[in-house]
């Protein structure tokens, strides 16, 4: 495991930290030149299943922006190809045969996540090797309920109908499907942990398409039985969700170490809702990084201010845009460094 004294690390634990830790969600993206030339040598999906193309992805934005955190550049679809299921990118997942009855649940079973995913764990070990022990690996996976919207739709949808008809028709059937899921999620990510990332994140992307009795009923179960499952193995688990201010209480309860945000909500006013037992992730608008440099430094001085100084890691609301402008980044980054370092020395300077 990476040294436990690295920021991310602790501000995961709620621990105090010289400043705040910074990294972005879809942080080798198409915003990086380096990351488009990286794709006109690799398909998308050859950059999630080669173990050399993945290790080059993880490493480009770390190396380019001095982030502290790299992310496994892998795909939330990934293992469920593994479970035998067609899924293609055109550009975003698309299923030849979707997932829509009983029996088409009936005939999924988790795999063996090594034997059918053998170069993530090869990206991961190489990935380590590579960062040296600069900054922590995070692994992550999708959560239940995002992947059978997918799985059942057939790809991306406005308003996945069809999943959501499948809660309220047939709903022992989707909660089958979410069980076959949440164990492929075990052991893709207790693969990721053996093979050494330092924490993991869930993303959710979905779950605010549900109400919240519809999430405690179908979601928190599967979602609480993963992270408790990963968090028992020592590392910590960042649970996302998009859209899901009115899901933030109940998600508090999903045994996650972290709660990561999007926007819509202040993180004081998060922090009043979820309380002081999980840390917290975000939460900038990731159109912000559009704004001027002098307005970008007071966004990030605003979301620093509420979120106070113990227990959070800095991070967009949201995957960031293939538009941000990388001068809007990096003026992020230097903000969030520059700012709370001043604060912990301040706070320092105060406690002598």
């Amino acid at each position: 495991m990476t040294d436990d004294n690295h920021l991310f690390l602790r501000a995961c634990r709620r621990e105090p930290v010289g400043r705040t830790p910074v990294w972005i969600m879809r942080q080798a993206g198409r915003y990086l030149p380096e990351y488009q030339a990286l794709r006109r040598r690799y398909s998308f999906l050859e950059l999630c299943e080669n173990a050399g193309a993945a290790t080059e992805a993880t490493l480009l934005p770390v190396e380019i922006l001095d982030l502290d955190a790299a992310i496994l550049f892998s795909d939330i679809m990934v293992p469920v190809r593994a479970m035998g299921l067609d899924v293609e990118f055109d550009p975003g997942p698309k299923l030849v045969r979707p997932v829509r009855t009983a029996a088409d649940v009936a005939r999924l079973s988790p795999p063996d996540a090594l034997a059918t995913m053998p170069f993530v764990a090869e990206a991961i070990r190489e990935i380590r090797r590579r960062l040296g022990g600069r900054c922590p690996l995070i692994g992550f996976a999708g959560a239940p309920f995002t992947l059978a919207a997918y799985v059942v739709e057939g790809g991306h949808s406005k308003t996945f109908s069809r999943a959501l008809s499948l809660l309220h028709g047939e709903p022992a059937t989707l909660e089958a499907l979410l069980d076959v899921l949440a164990e492929t999620v075990v052991r893709h990510l207790e693969m990721q942990v053996r093979a050494g990332v330092d924490a993991v994140q869930l993303f959710d992307t979905w779950a605010g398409l549900l109400s919240e009795d519809a999430y405690r009923r179908f979601e928190l179960p599967v979602v609480r039985r993963i992270a408790t499952t990963i968090a028992s193995q020592g590392v910590p688990v960042v649970l996302y969700a998009n859209g899901a201010s009115h899901l933030l209480a109940a998600m508090a309860e999903s045994g996650a170490t972290v709660l990561s945000v999007d926007w819509r909500l202040p993180l004081d006013r998060v922090r009043s809702i979820v309380g002081d037992g999980v840390a917290l992730q975000g939460n900038l608008d990731p159109f912000a990084l559009h704004a001027s440099p002098q307005a970008i430094k007071e966004a990030v001085e605003d979301v620093l201010r509420r979120a106070g100084r113990t227990g959070h890691v800095f991070n967009l609301g949201h995957g960031i845009h293939p538009e941000a402008p990388l001068d809007g980044v990096r003026a992020m980054i230097r903000a969030v460094k520059d700012i709370s370092s001043d604060h912990a020395r301040m706070e320092k300077e105060k406690a002598s």
